[in-house]
């Protein structure tokens, strides 16, 4: 069975819906703003900026009667999968919700957490412990879009969105479930981005060039954080086109691996097995590198990430010259399901500018990302996404 996408649903600080994504991407263009640091929790040196949410209207898809029973993340989802079954059309049937997510409903667990530390356990508000776990997003989807399939919710952190989208396919294909949607959501709660930036992952305002994304540039020093979701609709690709329906990508293969090098914080060194691991993925399903004419990279701009997914492409083409890689991260940031949407419209032929913040080569990465021009349209785009603490995931779109 052929799994296709036919409906794709974004929300990020680019605005709502895909053909806002496609904008942005084409005109290269990061919206950061400035991250509420009242609360006391970042350092005075810390990272300002994060890709925020906060001019997108939502309100056609989550109108405020039903919006105000939700977290921040389960509008954002809800949002998100409407805008992709409007897009889909009628397709009746057992409908699966998998969705990605990095920290949850963080801003609600720390609303949660404030009132029992400040007044007690009895003082625990049940409507805030209800949408303050991860699982939240996902089953407000399920409730709003009336999915009644398997409702299942992955944390691993980079490669949720991707383990996501080939654990929806994996359904999909076997007839487990007639459609799947499949995503990611988050949010860039001040306090997880404080942490993150005490952990070192962000770029700061006094890294050489400034606080920006750079994916694969030599001035790296740490990623933009980014909010928003973004859904996909799966589903045989026979009974899609039958129905009238536009494909926008077809799933041609999903893999997935592990980097026991990995800190539980930070990204490993295990370059050459994950790029065994790509191999085989791409073996079982009958193609070779160099059947594979774009690269839709996760690079965000992480010192150590982007050394990794470098070396895994470089190992896993084995001394050939590398077809075009795009960075989108550079305009939709880190989390939130950017990089999904992007690979689904990428497939689709969409247009990509200039990787923004890439100016200066590092000779240790030996990767150019996409310089801008006139991209050949793909017939097959490889996904990448590694992740801090290990996991890896893999995926092959094709154009329909």
């Amino acid at each position: 069975m052929a799994v296709a996408v036919s409906g794709l649903g974004a929300v990020g600080s680019f605005g709502c819906g895909a053909s806002a994504l496609a904008e942005a991407l084409r005109a290269s263009r990061l919206r950061a703003s400035e991250v509420d640091r009242t609360a006391g929790y970042h350092l005075p040196e810390s990272a300002r900026t994060a890709a925020l949410v906060d001019a997108a209207d939502v309100s056609p898809w989550v109108p405020a009667a039903l919006g105000r029973r939700m977290s921040p993340p389960s509008k954002l989802a809800v949002a998100a999968a409407r805008m992709a079954l409007d897009e889909a059309g009628s397709a009746p049937g057992l409908t699966e919700v998998v969705l990605a997510t990095a920290f949850g409903p963080s801003s609600f667990t720390e609303r949660l957490l404030r009132g029992i530390l400040a007044e007690g356990p009895e003082a625990a508000s049940p409507f805030l412990f209800t949408e303050c776990v991860a699982n939240a997003p996902a089953a407000q989807v399920a409730i709003v879009c009336q999915a009644r399939g398997p409702n299942v919710t992955v944390t691993q952190r980079e490669a949720g969105p991707l383990l996501a989208m080939g654990r929806a396919a994996a359904d999909v294909a076997s007839g487990s479930v007639e459609r799947a949607l499949a995503g990611a959501v988050d949010e860039a709660a001040p306090i997880v981005h404080a942490v993150l930036d005490r952990f070192g992952a962000l770029s700061r305002p006094g890294a050489e060039g400034g606080e920006a994304a750079r994916p694969f540039d030599r001035r790296r020093s740490g990623f933009v954080m980014g909010e928003g979701a973004a859904v996909a609709v799966l589903e045989d690709e026979a009974a899609a086109r039958a129905r009238g329906a536009r494909v926008l990508a077809r799933v041609r293969a999903w893999g997935s691996a592990f980097d026991p090098s990995a800190s539980r914080v930070s990204w490993g060194r295990g370059h050459e097995p994950l790029a065994a691991a790509l191999g085989r993925m791409l073996e079982r399903a009958g193609l070779r590198t160099r059947d594979l004419d774009l690269v839709v990279s996760g690079a965000s701009g992480s010192r150590a990430g982007d050394r990794l997914e470098a070396h895994t492409l470089r190992a896993a083409w084995q001394g050939e010259p590398l077809p075009p890689v795009v960075a989108p991260k550079a305009v939709t940031a880190e989390y939130g399901g950017g990089l999904l949407a992007a690979a689904v419209l990428a497939a689709a032929g969409a247009q990509f500018g200039p990787t923004p913040g890439f100016e200066s080569f590092d000779p240790d990465l030996r990767v150019i990302p996409h310089a801008g021009g006139p991209l050949r349209a793909p017939r097959r785009v490889l996904v990448t996404s590694l992740a801090a603490g290990g996991a890896a995931a893999w995926l092959v779109l094709e154009r329909p």
